[in-house]
């Protein structure tokens, strides 16, 4: 007899600026063009879609992600370009343009055979005369559990100006997401909810109702992005308690998507650019996360 074991995997991945090489009239994304600083080409373009999918394909080993949140992409495009790039799974992408000035949105990929999309849509998040990403709500059905699973991917407002003096940006896209999770378990006190995404701070319990899975790996001294010679979890994900007890949160480093710190003490994410020199086997300056179960 032939056990079969099933891994049912949700991921959130910061890509760090997945860009066509077309000029958007709408947004500030002539740096990644080729007339732009960075000399954005549709080779180096494609070259990071492959890399992107390799990671996709690879982050659970013999089995791939059901659902995959994805940070810092342009637009449909990009996404389909993904879709292109990993012919064996039968992804849907799922996109909405949002505010954001420079044109980089929140998205996802679904596996059709995994997970039934019942509905998506971007919740806005009212920064005044700022603007920022909206936060992608989805909900559907997996037979891996026996109700609608409810899920949030986000990329929270950045501390650039300093962290206390945009910490609350981030508590407006917090309260935006903390609105949507108290309906739900209004109606629903043991719904399955996952939120998922870049929360650009340190990981807190700050929505009533969730917990922050992130914490215990921080306490463990693991991250996700590095910066000036440390390691942060920027990246986060928060679980309602019927999820919470069924999945297991992990970090996805694999070393060939690392490569030497400066110093040579510590293996960091490999990048597309370290400041505006190029390496095509560059990944992002961030790590994915995911959930397996």
């Amino acid at each position: 007899m032939v056990l079969t074991i099933f891994l049912w995997i949700i991921s959130w991945w910061n890509v760090e600026n997945l860009f066509d090489t077309r000029h958007d009239s709408l947004y500030n994304d002539m740096e990644y063009t080729p007339e732009g600083a960075r000399h954005w080409s549709y080779t180096r373009y494609q070259y990071k879609v492959d890399n992107i999918a390799r990671v996709i394909c690879n982050i659970g080993g013999w089995e791939h992600p059901m659902i995959v949140g994805l940070g810092e992409v342009e637009n449909e495009y990009c996404l389909r370009s993904l879709c292109y790039a990993m012919p064996l799974f039968p992804y849907r992408p799922i996109h909405f343009d949002s505010p954001d000035e420079r044109g980089i949105d929140v998205a996802a990929l679904y596996d059709t055979t995994q997970f039934t999309l019942y509905h998506a849509e971007p919740l806005p998040v009212d920064l005044g005369e700022d603007h920022t990403r909206d936060v992608l709500f989805l909900y559907g059905y997996t037979p891996l559990l026996p109700d609608t699973l409810y899920g949030f991917f986000c990329h929270l407002p950045s501390m650039r100006g300093g962290a206390a003096e945009t910490e609350w940006k981030r508590d407006k896209a917090k309260m935006v997401i903390q609105h949507k999770v108290d309906s739900i378990m209004a109606h629903h006190p043991d719904a399955y909810i996952f939120v998922m995404g870049d929360m650009n701070c340190s990981p807190k319990e700050d929505m009533p109702g969730l917990s922050n899975q992130m914490i215990s790996l921080t306490r463990r001294g693991e991250g996700t992005h590095y910066y000036h010679g440390l390691w942060s979890c920027l990246d986060q994900c928060y679980l309602s308690p019927s999820l919470a007890h069924l999945a297991r949160l992990a970090i996805y480093r694999p070393s060939w998507m690392l490569v030497p710190s400066k110093d040579g003490l510590d293996s960091i994410p490999r990048r597309t650019y370290y400041g505006y020199r190029y390496d095509k086997g560059g990944y992002s300056d961030h790590l994915p996360i995911y959930l397996k179960w």
